[in-house]
């Protein structure tokens, strides 16, 4: 994909703005395919393509959460961290409106409500991730640490494997 052709989504507009070194990983996107498609189109480790998670609490109040690709969140732990009496998966509706982006290409930059963001504290031991860029069928790879930089994230320990 030459460089012209990259989605100019919000979360590339913000990761230019803020000068992360991004690297543009455009896949054939297929529905219901999740981080194990766009793992195997990019051949990397499903583990390192962290997925964006926008939930709610019982106060409908909404958040995000960034995952490994191969890992599911614990909502029942990630209430008690947060101190709420539960944590849901928002519908894809209800995402679409806190993030401005559609299920399969939610991005956690440049979202259309500021919500806060947990990240699941082990993937920032990976060197790269690669990151929903905006839009389904298109990653960015980078640094965790630029994460952080610009989310502010809390540090969550709520990941278990999947089954």
């Amino acid at each position: 994909m030459a460089k012209d052709k990259t989605p100019v989504t919000p979360a590339v507009r913000m990761l230019r703005t803020a000068g992360v070194a991004f690297t543009e990983h455009p896949y054939a996107y297929e529905e219901k395919g999740g981080t194990a498609v766009s793992a195997r189109e990019l051949g990397v480790d499903e583990h390192a393509v962290v997925k964006t998670l926008i939930m709610e609490d019982e106060r409908k109040l909404p958040l995000i959460v960034l995952m490994h690709g191969d890992r599911q969140v614990s909502t029942k732990e990630l209430a008690r961290v947060m101190g709420v009496k539960s944590v849901v998966p928002c519908t894809p509706e209800t995402a679409f409106r806190h993030s401005g982006y559609l299920v399969g290409g939610t991005s956690p930059f440049g979202t259309r409500k500021q919500m806060p963001v947990y990240l699941e504290e082990t993937i920032l031991e990976l060197p790269r991730i690669y990151v929903n860029g905006g839009k389904r069928g298109f990653l960015v790879g980078l640094d965790p640490r630029d994460v952080v930089r610009l989310l502010k994230p809390v540090l969550v320990k709520v990941g278990i494997v999947s089954s």
